[in-house]
């Protein structure tokens, strides 16, 4: 695997940047000399239920990141969506591979594997660990978040909930904007984005990104703290509205990535020998999603690819691999006297192929028919049903159900849901996705995990005060997880087992926000208690990696054509630590951060600093393992920052 220093005219993204910006130019220049384009006012209207309504009157507890927020989060990661899910009450985003930076999307003490992302409904990114870091959100209009089983809208990969990104439509004027960001890390981030009305109904949007960083052995141990990257992106997407009501939206996107981690050049591992990291990655995928009135009501259709190839290194070992999805789904939608229906079929098909491991291929189709009904039964109280039969090639068939009600009454929000839902699993654990596959013995006899979940959320906002407390509760069964073949041999390997007993989380989500002119206070907290049957014998122990106790608060001042500024701290608990000899508990730690903006006409520049206390995991124990654990790895679980105090800034020309 060869690894090529970043350079800019190599990129696809390049020319990506220079059309948007000359669409952009020749759009605006047909425009009136002096004419002003209006901002563009959206409703939250919920797009991840179907339904169509508005975030505040759907029963089932959906949280909308506003386009507001992202812009603030952007400004802090403009490379990737990890800042704006990490800071949502009950999402935690965990690290999985120290080496390569790779994290999954944990929701509410769940596996990050339960967790499907989706984009405007598409499972375009795939489910790969590093798919979360590779999404520039520039274009996103919205972030939407579900969390607990919601398998019967999306299928087995939604267990835990989904992440809905929600593209940006384009507004009546043509516009374009251009961001340049530096890091202290040596990283640096160009991303440019253009939308503009086409001829009739159409209208259009484009995306491109380059974004890199060196790597760094903060702790001069001889072993990557942070990796290095090179990676480009583009995306256009194009919009139709037809005047009966019709709508459409096409997209096609490409990524590619170089990443390098593991040990410094000329350095050794424990055992003596150089063991370096490194993924190249290239994805390419295609969506399309419509909306067409009928007699009945109003017939939608989604449909999508995507296709993703890997380079692996892990020290000696090549693992080369693809992964390939297509999606399609057809569904009947109509309301009458209060009552809005859907019904429909889809069907998934995933498949896996390893060049070096051609005994964990597998090729999984699962057809599916889903249903949903929401009443109003009066102005205060709704009811929302849902379900989906799916029929698992490899798993079987399962039914997921799920039921949610709301109430409000006056300034007062009750919602409660409760739902089922299953997972299929796959190699891909949290631990193999970090160590390769070169010590996992052949998967035999695995069943299906299921969950059962609950919520009850009280809320109540009048004025300038919000405050919503989440009560929530799940139960996995047949959890998969990797144990040793041989404890007292590591070199054995590792085998995937369904677990004995149950998972069982339980917590609690608190909110409080505060708005005083332009200024905006937000506090959370959320308790987390989750347990499992003990791997090493009989009894129950604390599912590790999962903190008690999380909390934060943010506070934002903000003028209109003026710019802001803006204070965080989050404080992460205690959490309980596997197969690490240097501890069995971590420590808790406080990540504080200040941003700044200021806006000088079409010019905004901004300065964002992380992790001013510049906590970080390796001032306290190393990360390297004295010898690889059974699976593979050299390091120990990520459970605090890598990093250590970063500084970003850069500035963002809007056209």
């Amino acid at each position: 695997m060869s690894y090529r220093p970043f350079c800019l005219r190599s990129s696809p993204s390049f020319f990506v940047i220079a059309l948007a910006c000359a669409a952009w130019s020749s759009s605006a220049g047909a425009q009136e000399a002096g004419e002003e384009a209006g901002e563009e006012i959206q409703e939250l209207v919920v797009q991840a239920t179907r339904s169509g309504r508005l975030v505040q009157d759907e029963p089932i507890r959906v949280e909308v990141i506003n386009r507001e927020e992202i812009e603030e989060k952007i400004l802090m990661t403009p490379g990737n969506i990890s800042m704006i899910v990490a800071e949502t009450g009950g999402v935690r985003v965990q690290v999985t591979s120290p080496s390569l930076g790779a994290a999954s999307i944990r929701m509410q003490g769940m596996r990050g594997r339960y967790t499907q992302l989706l984009a405007d409904g598409l499972p375009l990114y795939g489910g790969q660990a590093l798919g979360l870091l590779q999404i520039p959100p520039a274009d996103l209009g919205q972030v939407e978040v579900i969390k607990g089983a919601a398998s019967a809208l999306y299928g087995p990969s939604a267990l835990g909930g989904v992440i809905n990104l929600v593209s940006r439509r384009p507004g009546g004027a043509p516009r374009a904007e251009l961001l340049l960001n530096a890091t202290s890390r040596d990283g640096q981030d160009a991303t440019a984005y253009a939308e503009a009305a086409g001829s009739g109904a159409w209208s259009y949007s484009a995306i491109g990104g380059l974004h890199r960083q060196s790597s760094h052995d903060l702790d001069s141990d001889g072993w990557i703290d942070t990796p290095a990257y090179d990676r480009w992106t583009v995306r256009p997407r194009l919009f139709w509205d037809g005047e009966a009501g019709g709508r459409a939206y096409f997209t096609l996107g490409a990524m590619g990535e170089e990443r390098v981690g593991g040990t410094v050049a000329g350095r050794v591992a424990p055992d003596g020998r150089p063991f370096p990291q490194a993924q190249d990655s290239r994805r390419l995928d295609a969506g399309f999603v419509s909306e067409t009135p009928v007699d009945l009501g109003v017939l939608h259709l989604r449909a999508s690819g995507v296709t993703q190839k890997h380079e692996h290194l892990y020290g000696d070992v090549q693992e080369d691999d693809r992964h390939r999805t297509l999606f399609a789904e057809a569904s009947l939608a109509g309301r009458s006297e209060g009552t809005s229906w859907l019904a429909g079929v889809a069907f998934q098909r995933d498949d896996y192929r390893n060049e070096a491991f051609p005994t964990f291929d597998y090729a999984f189709e699962t057809p599916a028919v889903f249903a949903q009904v929401e009443h109003d039964v009066n102005l205060d109280l709704a009811l929302a049903g849902s379900a989906r039969l799916d029929a698992h090639s490899e798993y079987g068939t399962h039914f997921s159900p799920r039921v949610s009600v709301l109430y409000r009454p006056g300034p007062w929000t009750v919602r409660a849901s409760v739902g089922r839902g299953f997972y299929a699993p796959t190699p891909f654990v949290e631990e193999i996705e970090a160590a390769g596959l070169s010590r996992l013995r052949p998967l035999a006899g695995l069943e299906a995990e299921t969950a059962d979940t609950a919520s009850l959320e009280g809320g109540y906002a009048t004025g300038p005060i919000e405050a919503n407390l989440t009560l929530f509760a799940s139960t996995i069964g047949d959890a998969v997880r990797l144990e040793a073949v041989d404890p007292a041999t590591p070199s054995a390997g590792v085998r995937l087992v369904n677990a004995p007993g149950e998972v069982r989380t339980q917590g609690a989500e608190v909110l409080l926000r505060y708005r005083w002119r332009e200024i905006t206070v937000t506090g959370s907290y959320v308790y987390v208690d989750s347990d499992e049957p003990d791997p090493t014998g009989p009894g129950r122990r604390v599912v590790p990696l999962t903190p008690k106790h999380t909390a934060g608060v943010v506070a934002m001042w903000e003028a209109h054509d003026k710019g802001r500024v803006g204070f965080e701290a989050y404080y992460t608990g205690r959490q309980d630590l596997e197969d690490n000899p240097f501890r069995t508990t971590s420590r808790p730690y406080l990540e504080v951060g200040l941003l700044g903006e200021i806006v000088l006409g079409d010019v905004r520049l901004f300065l964002n600093l992380e992790n001013l206390l510049n906590v970080r995991q390796t001032k306290y124990d190393p990360v390297v393992l004295p010898q690889r654990r059974p699976d593979g790895q050299w390091t120990t679980d990520a459970w605090g920052p890598s990093e250590g105090f970063v500084a970003n800034g850069g500035l963002r020309i809007t056209f």
